[in-house]
């Protein structure tokens, strides 16, 4: 299979983004306030730019712990299965935790990680989500802290992949394929 031609135009700069991540840190750790330790969940792998940053800005003892959850596979649509490909290495019940994500788009991969953990009885459980996509949405999810809200865009960046490529741009940008001029 031939990798289609695409350019990646800049959507948020590194700056924004860096600065986003400071404002939901004082957010979290005033609502986190007093916990013994939070359990800071990331999904994998969209997410681990995000997280890395995310923690390093919360003034609260954390612990990290990661879960790897796909609906995706290298394609560009949500096949609407979730499949749990790496589970939590601790417990969490009776815990403080905050779930980070990369995007919520469709809300499947959300929705169905959200319930998982809830089952799992924490103290409590709240979502933190880098990107959001509310047009795309299928299921009803909404995270407790957004950093932004996007439009239906395919994005890439900052930990977000196509097809495992260009995680490690520091912005988030919009691909645009070149081939045959669709967005």
């Amino acid at each position: 299979m031939t990798q289609r031609a695409y350019v990646i135009d800049q959507m948020i700069s590194a700056k924004a983004i860096a600065a986003r991540v400071e404002a939901l840190a004082r957010d979290i750790t005033t609502h986190f306030k007093g916990t013994d330790k939070l359990v800071v969940v990331g999904l994998l792998r969209g997410s681990f730019v995000f997280i890395a940053d995310l923690v390093r800005e919360l003034d609260l003892p954390v612990e990290v712990d990661f879960l790897e959850a796909s609906s995706y596979g290298d394609g560009m649509q949500s096949s609407r299965e979730v499949r749990i490909l790496k589970d939590l290495r601790g417990e969490i019940a009776g815990r403080d935790v905050l779930v980070v994500e990369d995007i919520v788009d469709t809300g499947f991969t959300l929705h169905h990680v959200k319930k998982l953990l809830e089952a799992r009885e924490p103290a409590r459980l709240e979502i933190c989500a880098l990107l959001d996509k509310p047009s795309r949405r299928e299921v009803p999810m909404t995270a407790t802290w957004t950093g932004f809200a996007i439009p239906d865009e395919f994005v890439v960046g900052y930990g977000i992949d196509f097809a495992q490529r260009n995680r490690n741009l520091p912005f988030i940008g919009k691909v645009r394929f070149t081939d045959d001029g669709a967005a």
